[in-house]
């Protein structure tokens, strides 16, 4: 077989012999380079909180992508998971997404009150920078209390890797059914995988599906997800 020289108008690839019969394309939906790279360059952004991340992930988290943290215990991963379930709902008009955050917690590291704090921190800034824009509306008023920024993180606490596939496997029904959510945050995928396992080629397939699970996740969604780590960096 070979493949004849130009696409049809819908951008889907079909095999020589594959037109006259009537048969479907074996491979549909192809995207050109071009298309692909005008989605990149529209894609939205979460910001961080710092500059400096930001600049090197170029412009903040990605929607549509997975992003793995990494660290040792301690640099921060819990602090920046949570900063970005608060940032991802800053208002459309205050440069934000205004979306909702799923937040997976796996090591029971999510602190309640330090989400509370961070939500605080997120809304001086915002009325740092914007001092006038939250007084024209009652509903912006209403977006910009720390109450509202904690009603719109749907927590999730996970206790064993069964729970966890579970979890994941569970996350597209209901991500369809809560359209708003903008980013999954995983802390962390291995977590479980390193106190439960002891089949190593096993482990590494299951983390293997549930990365690919998770890419697929965010591409469908048009969502961010992080996680620390996904592969199978664990002793």
């Amino acid at each position: 077989m070979s493949y004849t020289g130009s696409a049809p108008a819908s951008s889907s690839l079909y095999w020589k012999g594959m037109e006259s019969s009537g048969d479907p394309p074996i491979l549909a939906g192809a995207q050109s380079a071009w298309d692909m790279l005008s989605d990149e360059q529209s894609q939205k952004h979460i910001t961080t909180g710092s500059g400096d991340l930001n600049n090197i992930l170029g412009g903040g988290i990605h929607c549509k992508e997975v992003t793995e943290i990494g660290g040792v215990p301690g640099v921060g991963k819990t602090q920046l998971g949570i900063q970005l379930a608060i940032n991802v709902q800053i208002p459309v008009e205050y440069g934000g997404l205004g979306g909702k955050a799923v937040y997976i917690d796996t090591e029971g590291s999510f602190m309640v009150e330090r989400v509370y704090q961070i939500a605080e921190g997120c809304i001086s800034d915002i009325l740092e920078h914007f001092p006038h824009s939250h007084e024209k509306s009652s509903s912006g008023q209403k977006q910009l209390q720390p109450e509202h920024f904690l009603a719109d993180i749907f927590y999730f606490r996970i206790c064993s890797y069964t729970e966890q596939t579970a979890a994941i496997n569970y996350l597209e029904k209901f991500l369809g059914e809560h359209k708003d959510v903008r980013i999954v945050i995983i802390d962390s995928v291995t977590f479980h995988f390193r106190q439960d396992f002891d089949d190593m080629a096993l482990r590494t397939r299951v983390l293997s599906g549930l990365s690919l699970k998770l890419m697929k996740i965010a591409k469908t969604y048009n969502l961010a997800v992080t996680a620390g780590p996904t592969r199978a960096q664990i002793d």
